[in-house]
């Protein structure tokens, strides 16, 4: 007979609330939850609490957000709860080894990639940057490496050509919660669950997202720089210089090979937005946004005198 867990929730942005609320929606008890600590946010710097931390606290359910869990007060608390299991998706906090050990059964990692490819912190962007077929998401049993547990269950879906950073990671998230509720209930009905190692000489890593990553370089083909800004969207955002003026690319698509015009790199070729990049490609920006302003669409940008042919 499968018994109740006493589970510990941690995690911080969007992508691990899904995971959350699926847990919540389980007979299971979600006994705490930790996030990142409140940060100032917007103009006027009111604190904002993380998705996660403001779901957790209009369901009653307890929150700790710590700065580190490397000091004995903090891990003590931790192990107080008596969890069954943790539960980690997106947390920014490095788990100690006391931690990893304090529940019953350890804590499970839901990570956005077929790991071991795409080990680190931004393995959606990366996929798409990339240009990978598939994606996916690894329920993983932690250890003290960065993403090198043991595989509990990996699950890939096929990337659409046009995919986006946002629409990857709504489909991922989903899948990292269904899949989470699914380990969870294989350890509720046989107290484990089976595992394997990870192939390490397969291991690739998505480092940490930099504002100079949304740099655009011309010289580079169409597609690649496509796929930039489609990983990069929202942020940190990819921006580019065009007749010596600041732009964030918000939309584009690479144009056929037949518009190509063999031009210099980075000119702008019509009113339709065509710019010579790269091994003589084009890439047709579909919308801008200026310094200073809203996005708009290319023609917008012609007619509002932002850029000139």
């Amino acid at each position: 007979m499968a018994k109740t867990l006493r589970i510990g929730f941690m995690g911080t942005p969007d992508f691990a609330l899904e995971a959350l609320k699926a847990l919540h929606a389980t007979d299971h008890e979600i006994v705490c939850v930790y996030s990142q600590p409140p940060r100032p946010k917007g103009r006027g710097h009111k604190m904002q609490l993380s998705p996660v931390h403001d779901y957790a606290e209009r369901n009653l359910i307890p929150v700790y957000h710590p700065k580190s869990l490397k000091t004995e007060e903090a891990q003590a608390e931790f192990a107080a709860h008596d969890l069954d299991v943790a539960v980690v998706a997106a947390y920014g906090l490095i788990l100690p080894k006391a931690v990893l050990d304090a529940p019953t059964y350890g804590c499970i990692n839901i990570h956005a990639s077929l790991l071991p490819r795409w080990r680190g912190a931004s393995p959606i962007q990366r996929a798409i940057w990339e240009g990978d077929a598939q994606s996916g998401v690894t329920i993983m049993q932690m250890d003290e490496g960065l993403d090198t547990g043991p595989e509990i269950v990996k699950e890939a879906i096929d990337l659409d050509a046009r995919e986006t950073a946002a629409s990857l990671h709504d489909r991922l998230a989903e899948m990292g919660g269904r899949m989470a509720v699914e380990v969870i209930e294989q350890l509720a009905e046989n107290g484990q669950v089976t595992s394997k190692q990870q192939k390490n000489e397969d291991a690739t890593y998505a480092h940490l997202l930099k504002k100079d990553d949304g740099v655009v370089d011309w010289n580079n083909d169409a597609q690649s720089i496509d796929r930039q800004i489609r990983a990069l969207n929202p942020w940190p955002g990819v921006r580019a210089t065009i007749d010596g003026k600041d732009f964030k690319i918000i939309l584009s698509e690479p144009a056929d090979t037949a518009d190509t015009k063999n031009q210099p790199v980075g000119m702008v070729l019509d009113k339709h937005g065509h710019i010579q990049c790269g091994d003589n490609t084009v890439l047709q920006l579909k919308m801008i946004q200026p310094a200073g302003k809203n996005a708009m669409d290319f023609a917008s940008a012609i007619n509002g005198g932002y850029i000139k042919i």
